[in-house]
């Protein structure tokens, strides 16, 4: 797998063989999650606004990388190259759509700005541009080593210290800043519920704390990079200083949990209210009445108060 750079050399052949399905099994589980959401977005009109249009982006990201890590590398030619580029490509341009996310939230909740969806042109040129930018750095001087089913291995320090560098540095850069943002955007919510509560009466307070929970859900989204990459991290500082020693077991978690990051996105970012809203009323056209007969509560769900969730970003209410 390209982008986690996992390096065959001091493992067996019957632990490649793991790591190689252990990879393909969870890229197939991202590749389906994330294309489901991209489904959504192309055939429901009404969630096409621009908070979930960037996470159509972030989805597609991790569909097109899911993709090539699923496939694997058949061969030594040009596929190989294609394969190495492409997803480590698509892995930074997964997280740095997470980071537009969060900036639009900060942006439209802390700030009180309204012109984000006029940013849209400087977003694309930000991702895919920092993307393209770290993919040709890393390819200099790089050996496209073919090792298994993972392309573009480094075998030098110098290759893995520049690994590090136009991965992991952009990685956890964008960790921080959607810890520091969500942060600050949680905060400031929660006093102004808490201020709001405070001269309301016992029914809006129990709907502001149904309407916080969902608020806090937001806190786990910079936790999503920490826990598909934490493991590939620590894989690669070791292979760094250590690089004749492969921990087998650690090369399974950083394989496993890298490559379900379009599954841990699709639905944490993808699947919520708006989406299970969209997707029931869909269904309740072409169900027949003796199904519905046993979802007595369905009625419920559908007028149910939509949650407040990042698909219903204040910006859209703004507008």
């Amino acid at each position: 797998m390209a982008a986690t750079g996992l390096v065959a050399g001091g493992l067996t052949a019957y632990d490649r063989e793991v790591l190689t399905a252990v990879n393909a099994g969870a890229a197939s589980l991202s590749f389906a999650g994330s294309g489901f959401i991209v489904l959504c977005y192309v055939l429901f009109k009404e969630l096409r606004k621009f908070s979930f249009k960037l996470v159509f982006y972030l989805a597609l990201s991790d569909m097109i990388c899911s993709f090539f890590s699923m496939v694997g590398d058949p061969s030594r030619g040009f596929f190989c190259y294609l394969h190495g580029y492409s997803t480590h490509f698509f892995y930074v341009a997964s997280f740095l759509w997470t980071t537009t996310i969060a900036f639009t939230l900060h942006r439209t909740v802390v700030r009180h700005k309204t012109d984000v969806e006029d940013m849209e042109a400087m977003f694309h040129l930000y991702v895919w541009g920092t993307s393209l930018v770290v993919t040709v750095v890393r390819s200099i001087g790089n050996n496209h080593s073919h090792l298994g089913t993972w392309c573009w291995s480094q075998s030098g320090r110098a290759g893995k210290a520049l690994h590090l560098v136009t991965f992991y540095m952009p990685l956890w850069g964008a960790i921080l800043y959607n810890g520091f943002t969500y942060f600050q955007v949680i905060s400031m919510l929660k006093n102004a519920r808490r201020m709001a509560a405070g001269m309301s009466d016992r029914t809006y307070q129990s709907d502001s704390r149904a309407e916080m929970k969902a608020l806090n859900r937001w806190g786990y989204y910079p936790l999503i990079l920490i826990g598909s990459w934490a493991f590939s991290t620590i894989n690669r500082i070791h292979d760094f200083i250590e690089p004749s020693h492969k921990i087998f077991w650690l090369s399974v978690l950083d394989v496993g949990t890298a490559s379900l990051m379009g599954l841990f996105n699709s639905i944490a970012y993808g699947l919520n209210s708006s989406v299970r809203r969209a997707i029931y009323e869909r269904l309740d056209l072409f169900w027949p009445d003796r199904l519905k007969r046993w979802f007595p509560n369905s009625s419920k769900f559908r007028n149910q108060q939509q949650e407040s969730e990042l698909v219903a970003l204040t910006i859209e209410d703004e507008h």
